[in-house]
């Protein structure tokens, strides 16, 4: 467990240049990981006109049920849990670096996190750490030696599926039906981390890669919880 310090987000959270969409492959990349997007995968978002928006603080966070033992299970599996999110309202001024800072070292202790990583940019700065684009994991997979193929991304927006598609990963919706662009295929189509969390670790996700690492377009899988 990796403690985020107070006062600001960790330097590693934010690329200051160009990446590849590849993670580099001169080192063992053994390690399997479970990336989860914040705001409404771990917690509530609030919804305005059926768009979401994250809490205004740690004193508003509330966790979604079923989140701390779908992580527990992930970890016991041997799954690293990745947090990788944007947080663009502390680029648009209105959200607290302090603050926010607050809330992940909060998700990172409770949840037992392995690492939080963080894009604090609004898509003005147009930087490489921002979903869709996939500097967050692909800086998560060198710290901790990924090998994304054998990993999956859990998020609720188009940004997080097409940010673990380029990343490599298998990636995995939880579809609240925003008044929002649509994901493209292929992904898993689930209704809360602790439905991705039985998927994941009991039936498996979508089919078996083509070789050079291509699944087949156009698949979805639709699941109902239990």
């Amino acid at each position: 467990y990796r403690a985020l310090p107070d006062r600001a987000l960790p330097d590693r959270a934010l690329p200051d240049r160009a990446l590849p969409d590849r993670a580099p492959t001169d080192r063992a990349m053994t390690n399997r990981a479970v990336f989860l997007d914040r705001d409404g995968v771990i917690n509530r978002v609030v919804l305005r006109e059926g768009k979401p928006y994250p809490p205004s603080g740690i004193g508003t966070l509330r966790l979604l049920p079923g989140v701390r033992e779908a992580c527990r299970s992930l970890r016991e599996a041997g799954f690293l849990l990745i947090l990788a999110t944007n947080q663009p309202d502390i680029a648009r001024g209105t959200a607290d670096v302090t603050e926010v800072s607050t809330i992940h070292n909060y998700l990172q202790r409770y949840l037992r996190l392995t690492d939080v990583k963080v894009c604090p940019h609004d898509d003005a700065a147009e930087c490489d750490c921002r979903k869709p684009k996939p500097g967050l994991l692909l800086a998560a997979a060198r710290d901790w030696g990924i090998d994304l193929a054998a990993s999956y991304f859990v998020g609720d927006r188009w940004r997080d599926v097409e940010a673990g598609q380029r990343a490599g990963c298998r990636a995995v919706f939880i579809d609240y039906h925003y008044r929002e662009k649509r994901p493209e295929a292929p992904f898993l189509t689930v209704r809360s981390l602790r439905d991705a969390a039985f998927r994941i670790l009991e039936e498996g996700l979508l089919e078996p890669k083509q070789p050079g690492g291509k699944t087949p377009a156009g698949k979805t899988i639709e699941t109902r919880e239990t």
